[in-house]
């Protein structure tokens, strides 16, 4: 069987990439690092490779052998006392994922950037992957390093690199183990910890439809071209009523004004950063809400094929998973299971 390099795979996108390539017959190679465990990553079937992306010799020995790459794997926060770990990780990484791919001459390579790294429209509505877009527009580190990074794909291109670049927008479904900062949305707001919310929006899709849409990017994918992998645009208190018809949980009432909240964010931000204590409330999430990021997937769709599976269901998978692997420090309205069952919060 042909075999990929897969970075990631102990994420939650990465962990379904794996999944997708097992499923469709391929060999899988999945960089890790020694440090990275997970009862999630066990029953994986893959050859795992141990190594840190920022060191370019133990990358290029681990995909030996390899005919595809698939480079998902992301240093993925919205708080860090080092940010430099950040740049370390998605940018330095990034390069020696490419440059190890370009010496072993690999047949095709799937980049997964991110919609934090396009341009969004002035009026909101919905942008694409052609919105233009500049360093200066990015919010906050996680931003600025995929944005940096995808610039390094987009020089590998130039020299003759096979690459495809997959841009995914907020992904929800089942097996966010950590969890992400979308998840932590989710289980705050079904453990009720999410007594207001503010006026922002966002682009969401399954998971397992981001996952597909690499594989499709690997079959029907053109070189050098964009695919933003999404579906439905939704407010954040349209999310949270559609969670409340999926839990039976109530939908805060109270909309927060962004001054305020932007000027707590900085005081927290100054209070971790004396202890190294991620906030509460973290700064670049503030910073980020204060424009609704919609994107458009159109081009996915009709290139790639990419499934716009209903985002009631993902959301529904997503609850259901949190549920029942104890991420929630209380029994839903709808759920079953006795209290003393349910552990407590913050117990994953």
């Amino acid at each position: 069987m042909p075999y990929a390099f897969l970075t990631g795979a102990s994420g939650f996108i990465g962990r379904h990439v794996a999944l997708q390539l097992l499923h469709r017959g391929w060999s899988v190679k999945a960089l890790r690092r020694s440090t990275s465990t997970h009862p999630m990553m066990d029953p994986l079937d893959v050859e795992w490779q141990l190594g840190d992306l920022r060191n370019r010799d133990q990358v290029a020995r681990a995909m030996e052998g390899c005919e595809v790459v698939f480079h998902v794997a992301a240093d993925y926060r919205l708080w860090a006392r080092k940010p430099v770990e950040m740049y370390e990780s998605n940018v330095k990484g990034t390069v020696n994922v490419l440059q190890a791919a370009f010496d072993h001459r690999v047949e095709r390579v799937i980049y997964t950037s991110s919609v934090g790294a396009l341009g969004l429209t002035d009026d909101g509505s919905p942008a694409d992957e052609s919105t233009p877009v500049k360093l200066e527009d990015m919010v906050g580190h996680y931003k600025r390093s995929k944005f940096l990074a995808e610039r390094e794909a987009e020089r590998f291109v130039r020299m003759g690199l096979p690459i495809v670049l997959v841009h995914p927008s907020t992904p929800v479904g089942p097996g966010d183990h950590k969890p992400t900062p979308t998840g932590k949305i989710l289980v705050d707001f079904l453990c009720g910890r999410m007594p207001a919310y503010l006026d922002t929006g966002m682009n969401f899709v399954d998971v397992r439809d981001v996952a597909e849409g690499h594989l499709l990017a690997l079959e029907k994918g053109r070189v050098g071209e964009k695919y933003i992998l999404g579906n439905r645009n939704m407010t954040l208190a349209d999310l949270f009523r559609e969670l409340h018809r999926i839990s039976g949980v109530k939908v805060p009432t109270t909309r927060l004004p962004y001054g305020p909240v932007l000027a707590m964010a900085y005081l927290l931000q100054a209070v971790s950063t004396m202890t190294g204590h991620e906030p509460l409330v973290p700064l670049e999430g503030v910073r980020m809400a204060r424009r609704r990021m919609y994107f458009d997937a159109g081009k996915a769709v009709r290139e790639l094929g990419l499934p716009q599976t209903p985002l009631e269901k993902a959301l529904r998978d997503a609850v259901d998973w949190f549920s029942e692997n104890g991420y929630l420090c209380r029994p839903l309205p709808t759920d079953e299971a006795a209290p003393e069952k349910v552990p407590a919060c913050g117990s994953r």
